[in-house]
């Protein structure tokens, strides 16, 4: 991603690097090394996308936005909602509601209810609480970017039948007791390929300009 963000010109095409990893933590550029409990076996890769720590895994959909954001014509923070609206409609898809958090990027479910449609008292409000709040939430999909020269690297990571163990390992996105679910154990079964097809689409038509 660095290599072809690296050698892009105005013209070069976009893309989207759908993809699926071994076992392997790793650490954003604000990471704290406290926050990695007890990595083990697990390799821990140091990278220079935003955020703090985190698991990838077999089971879970990598997606990768390589864009041109001063081409398409907005900004860093639209971008950022713009693939968490991508997740949440591949989402919808599958019969989940996902849901935005105050202060913490990324997509969460309700673990009481992952179907339900009720609004968060923690979605982001122009006064809401920068201190972010998981009571009674799951997080199913993570997201930490890059952006050099208006270009986008690294990108978003949906859970969806896959090890959660590790995550125990870590204190997640670097939120102590953060819980983490993918769509299996919120008993959705699909495949890993639907998911990444899904979300392959939603992605092209969100980000689109």
């Amino acid at each position: 991603m660095q290599d072809f963000t690296a050698i892009r010109t105005p013209d070069t095409p976009d893309a989207i690097w759908i993809c699926e990893h071994p076992p392997v933590f790793t650490q954003g550029l604000a990471g704290h090394e406290d926050h990695l409990l007890a990595p083990g076996d697990i390799p821990v890769v140091r990278t220079n996308r935003g955020g703090q720590v985190t698991f990838h895994g077999p089971g879970q959909v990598l997606a990768y936005p390589l864009i041109d954001l001063k081409r398409l014509g907005y900004f860093v923070k639209e971008y950022v909602y713009r693939i968490e609206e991508a997740v949440i409609r591949t989402l919808d898809h599958f019969g989940v509601t996902g849901h935005r958090v105050s202060g913490a990027p990324g997509i969460y479910v309700r673990l009481d209810d992952p179907h339900s449609h009720a609004i968060l008292a923690q979605r982001p409000q122009k006064d809401a609480s920068k201190t972010p709040e998981f009571t009674g939430l799951g997080k199913i999909a993570a997201l930490g970017i890059k952006v050099s020269r208006h270009c986008t690297y690294h990108g978003v990571a949906l859970n969806v039948a896959m090890d959660l163990s590790p995550y125990q390992r870590i204190n997640p996105c670097g939120y102590p007791g953060l819980q983490t679910v993918d769509l299996s154990t919120i008993g959705v079964s699909v495949s890993w390929h639907e998911a990444a097809d899904v979300l392959s689409q939603k992605l092209v038509t969100y980000l689109a300009p």
